[in-house]
């Protein structure tokens, strides 16, 4: 019978479903006949064994992505601090994990630029003027290929560039050693510690013959430490441009406490940031993480995605579409009010938590999800973060003697209660689609025009134009950026006739919505 032919697998683990018993069952087959034993020879190596097992769950992480660099299946376990290392021009001001992987990383860019046209079209028409020429940027954002040609564009404007990583986990080597190659000082690698992360910041800022007078944040780690231990260098900076919800808040924190010495660009509330980066590349982000790190099936799955703004929206639309059964937490009636005319049951988490397949913040706050909460939890359920920092899920009151920590996979870690019970948490808690997949080039293009735009109109404004204060970007300048892009879907724009401009009080060229416009 086929039944007889099967593998009788023994698991050395007895808990089912997903989980590492998988993995270690392997190690002890019974074969019921010569014929499968034979097949399963051709592997000869323990590891090719493992896998044959694993083919399935292992190709959702072989990627040449944040999630699975080329530098993962390096052997060398030496921190890159201890290392010393030249490029080709013989500099060694940069620390990455692997500078020989530059040509890999340039191979990434080069796929990034493809899907980037409308940062590029900038960079082509506006490097001839040269008008970053004097700005010395200090940049702290994920390192990634679609950030590098950001970078790449700055230095092409006339800035000095240097970078460091905003998260331990997003980083791409290879890409951090093509910057490198070309003689960015870039300090970051894919794995650091949080010793490792705030010495980079403080080697990226603390430049023997260099002072920043730009700073380009994601999160407001940087601008943090700027302030805290460079007062001298915040106080001379023209300008700050701060792309994450997070960091903007520390920045209206700043300014409320009058301790805000510089004009800040808050580009996360800028109309190409919130609707594209934030809802249309997390609706299609979350769930390339969430497949790469778990192989979840979403059809049928209790999920709870803590936050209804833009990522929240993108997040529910996504596994809703996939037959995930989503209800959402709110503390803001107006969002609630548009979950629930979307369809999703707005509710407290305490009321649902045991019910949960999946649970995902996406909020800027802290303690989202608390260790009460995570005591409840089901078998099996997966944890994770959409949101910029690691302070939603309560992750350091799971680092506790009765728990047991086993990592399954890059960035999956089970966490073991005494009774047995697992949930399955990524990225320890931090920024799931950056830490274990990617997000779509071309939103990330959107994003990155926006920035390159706000710290030339932030390093080029006269004196006076902009007060030591937290501004929106130009509505003139989000019409640019989109137009920018319009191209690669070949859309064409109606254009207004003299009657119609004059009938609506509009510019023929805009901006043609005033700033309190909700889009």
């Amino acid at each position: 019978m086929e039944k007889d032919r099967e593998a009788a697998v023994t698991h050395s683990n007895p808990q089912h479903g997903f989980g590492p018993g998988h993995r270690h069952g392997m190690e002890r087959i019974q074969f019921a006949n010569a014929e499968d034993k034979q097949e399963f020879q051709k592997y000869p190596t323990k590891a090719g064994r493992r896998s044959l097992s694993r083919s399935i769950s292992q190709s959702s992480t072989d990627s040449y992505s944040s999630a699975a660099s080329y530098s993962d299946s390096s052997d060398d376990e030496t921190s890159p601090r201890d290392k010393v290392q030249t490029n080709s021009t013989g500099s060694s001001d940069f620390c990455v994990k692997n500078v020989k992987q530059a040509e890999f990383g340039r191979r990434e860019i080069e796929i990034a630029e493809q899907d980037m046209s409308a940062l590029i079209s900038l960079r082509k028409r506006a490097q001839g003027e040269k008008p970053l020429a004097g700005a010395k940027i200090v940049g702290c954002t994920h390192i990634t290929a679609q950030t590098a040609v950001l970078i790449e564009t700055l230095v092409a404007l006339g800035a000095q560039c240097r970078w460091t990583a905003c998260n331990i986990y997003s980083t791409q080597n290879e890409v951090a050693a093509a910057l490198a190659e070309t003689g960015v000082p870039v300090f970051a690698w894919k794995g650091e510690s949080e010793d490792d992360f705030w010495w980079c910041i403080d080697r990226c800022v603390n430049a023997e013959g260099w002072q920043a007078n730009m700073i380009l944040d994601d999160g407001g780690d940087l601008t943090h430490w700027v302030y805290k231990k460079y007062p001298s260098v915040f106080k001379k900076a023209r300008g700050i441009v701060e792309e994450s919800v997070t960091g903007v808040h520390r920045l209206y924190q700043l300014s409320k406490a009058g301790k805000l010495c510089v004009p800040a660009m808050n580009v996360n509330d800028s109309v190409t940031k919130q609707k594209f980066d934030n809802l249309y590349c997390c609706r299609e982000s979350i769930l390339d993480g969430l497949k790469r790190t778990t192989d979840v099936m979403f059809g049928g799955k209790q999920v709870v995605v803590c936050g209804y703004g833009e990522v929240g929206k993108g997040c529910c639309s996504a596994l809703k579409a996939l037959g995930s059964i989503v209800c959402i937490t709110e503390i803001d009636p107006i969002c609630a009010l548009q979950g629930c005319m979307d369809g999703f049951r707005v509710v407290k988490l305490n009321e649902v938590i045991r019910q949960m397949d999946l649970v995902i913040t996406c909020t800027g706050n802290k303690n989202v999800v608390t260790r009460e909460q995570l005591d409840r939890m089901k078998n099996g359920c997966i944890v994770c973060n959409m949101g910029h920092s690691n302070t939603e899920i309560d992750v350091a009151s799971l680092r506790s003697p009765e728990l047991t920590w086993e990592r399954v996979r890059s960035q999956v870690d089970h966490v073991i209660w005494p009774d047995g019970k697992r949930v399955v948490l990524l990225a320890e808690g931090r920024l799931l689609n950056l830490s274990c997949s990617t997000v779509p080039t071309f939103v990330l293009s959107i994003t990155a025009t926006t920035q390159a735009l706000a710290l030339i109109e932030l390093f080029n404004a006269p004196e006076g134009r902009y007060k030591q204060d937290v501004y929106l970007l130009p509505k003139k300048m989000d019409e640019y950026v989109a137009s920018l892009h319009l191209s690669n879907f070949d859309a064409h724009l109606t254009e207004l006739s003299d009657e119609q401009a004059k009938y609506m009080g509009l510019n023929k060229n805009g901006p043609f919505k005033p700033n309190y416009y909700r889009y």
